[in-house]
């Protein structure tokens, strides 16, 4: 295939970026998108420029570090992958394709496609842990009975992987999803209830001070996350949260 990718290039995060033009040929369908950007990345060394920078890490959608907007979708055309998974023959011969980086206040532009994600990690530093020892002692995990239903729940909220795709997905840039993934994950099972009503708290409050935006109830972070995170986790969240704050 032959394309023309129009790619963001910024020198660093104080810089002004803009968008470069980059024609390619010789492009198959068989590749993922990251091979594809390798294979330019190899012509512009080879003509002695700045290749492009993007974050990357496993190639195999479980980290999220590859996030990209590809077209204007947080992972590109495609459904429950990361952009690692999406592959060439998604698109066609002659194609333009515009790739960017994530855009929100909340996620600087480190340079060119890569963007600083720390302040999920803060979100998370802010209460995603419990205090309950569950390491060595596996007889323990099954004294306590939890309701299928309710483990599997949280078991789907923990594969949240962090990508990023519900923030660049919401016109208010808002994290709410991710945030409800991490808190969900343990208001679903016993051992997390300890810490139930400071963690909603403190992660809430850590989220509003990222700068991200409030929830637009519109369901397009639900629609590109490439791990199907439910907008229930997000309804949850709200429950946990009235009665946290309503609590005494």
């Amino acid at each position: 295939m032959k394309l023309l990718l129009k790619i963001w290039r910024q020198k660093n995060a104080n810089s002004k970026g803009k968008m470069v033009d980059y024609p390619i040929s010789g492009i198959e369908g068989d590749m993922s998108f990251l091979e594809m950007l390798d294979v330019l990345n190899q012509e512009l060394i080879e003509k002695g420029e700045d290749p492009v920078v993007f974050d990357h890490d496993c190639r195999e959608g479980i980290c999220g570090s590859c996030s990209l907007q590809i077209n204007g979708e947080p992972h590109g055309p495609d459904r429950l992958i990361t952009t690692c998974q999406l592959h060439m023959r998604k698109f066609n011969d002659g194609d333009t394709i515009v790739i960017e980086p994530f855009r929100a206040t909340a996620f600087p532009v480190i340079k060119d496609l890569m963007i600083d994600r720390s302040a999920f990690d803060r979100i998370q530093q802010a209460g995603g842990y419990i205090s309950v020892n569950t390491s060595g002692h596996t007889v323990d995990a099954n004294a306590i009975p939890i309701e299928k239903d309710h483990a599997d729940e949280s078991f789907n909220a923990a594969t949240c992987i962090g990508c990023g795709a519900c923030v660049a997905a919401c016109k208010n840039a808002s994290a709410m999803l991710f945030t409800s993934a991490k808190v969900s994950q343990f208001a679903l099972l016993p051992q997390g209830r300890v810490e139930a009503t400071e963690r909603v708290q403190n992660m809430v409050r850590q989220m509003d001070l990222e700068g991200f935006g409030n929830c637009t109830n519109t369901g397009a972070c639900e629609v590109e996350c490439p791990k199907g995170i439910s907008l229930e986790n997000i309804a949850r969240m709200n429950r946990e949260y009235l009665a946290a704050t309503t609590k005494g």
